[in-house]
């Protein structure tokens, strides 16, 4: 399902005089559609549009704007007032302040998410030592770079089901310069894996079928329903990673596992069933809980 765009009321041939007046014409329609931070947005557009930096755009408002331009302007604006994530339309999201290309075929990085990372490197303690990450259900790969980033000495695997989706996390790795550290593999959380890893983890899908139904158009409509949904209850990947953790992780590995919102107790019971333990609890930038850390019972 996609949201129909809808016109901006400029036509495509009809260029704006300046690249600020593009700017304060797509605040105006961006406004009316109610999308957050219109200002914002539309210089974020905009420059995406033209190819020009924030910095270039905030210092140069009179730069003069040929029609073509100005219709890729138009075309752009359209899109986010019909709903399609920013993300996608710029196609780029920061992560752990680190530029990921996304798509459609990819699950959009969330600030939220940077709570794995964070509990990972906390129970890792020592990120120096040699250490072997898998990141399942790797998407653009932004959980596992993130962590070579800071684990100068690691090497990773990323798997993900989706062949479209690896190739986001392929090309991210090497447009940060970690592609020599790091492999991916096509599979189904990690069937046919071996191990072991030092550092297992994942942001599976958790959202039930009710609160799938009540997410964001932005987010049901253009987001990959694959990276979303868990099953009726939220928890079927969490029932397909449990029984596979203990037998990926080395002694003394650890997992960390994204979770949504009132499901610790519900993973802790799956993954305790399959032979971990939890060690700690992540919470997201609101204070919620969003991950739990796990290790070998």
């Amino acid at each position: 399902m996609r949201i129909e765009a809808i016109a901006t009321g400029r036509t495509a041939t009809e260029a704006a005089a300046t690249a600020g007046d593009l700017v304060r014409s797509a605040a105006r329609d961006l406004a009316a559609r109610g999308v957050p931070l219109p200002a914002l947005e539309a210089r974020l557009l905009v420059g995406h549009a033209l190819g020009l930096s924030r910095e270039v755009l905030f210092a140069h408002p009179r730069r003069p704007v040929e029609a073509a331009a100005a219709a890729a302007v138009d075309a752009a604006v359209a899109r986010r007032c019909g709903g399609e994530p920013l993300a996608y339309i710029v196609g780029e999201r920061e992560f752990w302040s680190l530029p990921f290309a996304v798509g459609p075929e990819v699950l959009i990085p969330r600030p939220d998410s940077e709570a794995v990372v964070e509990t990972a490197l906390s129970l890792l303690r020592d990120t120096t030592r040699p250490l072997r990450i898998l990141d399942l259900g790797t998407g653009s790969g932004c959980l596992l770079l993130a962590l070579l980033h800071e684990c100068r000495r690691a090497a990773g695997v990323g798997v993900d089901r989706s062949e479209a989706a690896l190739a986001f996390a392929q090309a991210n790795a090497a447009r940060l310069g970690l592609d020599g550290r790091c492999g991916f593999a096509c599979a189904d959380w990690g069937a046919g894996l071996t191990g072991p890893f030092d550092l297992i983890v994942s942001n599976p899908p958790y959202i039930d079928a009710d609160g799938f139904a009540g997410l964001d158009a932005t987010v049901r409509c253009f987001e990959p329903r694959s990276a979303l949904l868990g099953g009726p209850d939220g928890l079927d990947a969490y029932r397909a990673l449990a029984p596979r953790l203990a037998r990926l992780l080395g002694p003394g590995g650890l997992a960390v596992l994204e979770l949504g919102s009132g499901q610790r107790h519900a993973v802790t019971r799956l993954v305790a069933a399959g032979g971990l333990e939890p060690i700690g609890v992540g919470h997201d930038l609101a204070g919620h809980e969003r991950c739990l850390g796990f290790r070998p019972a």
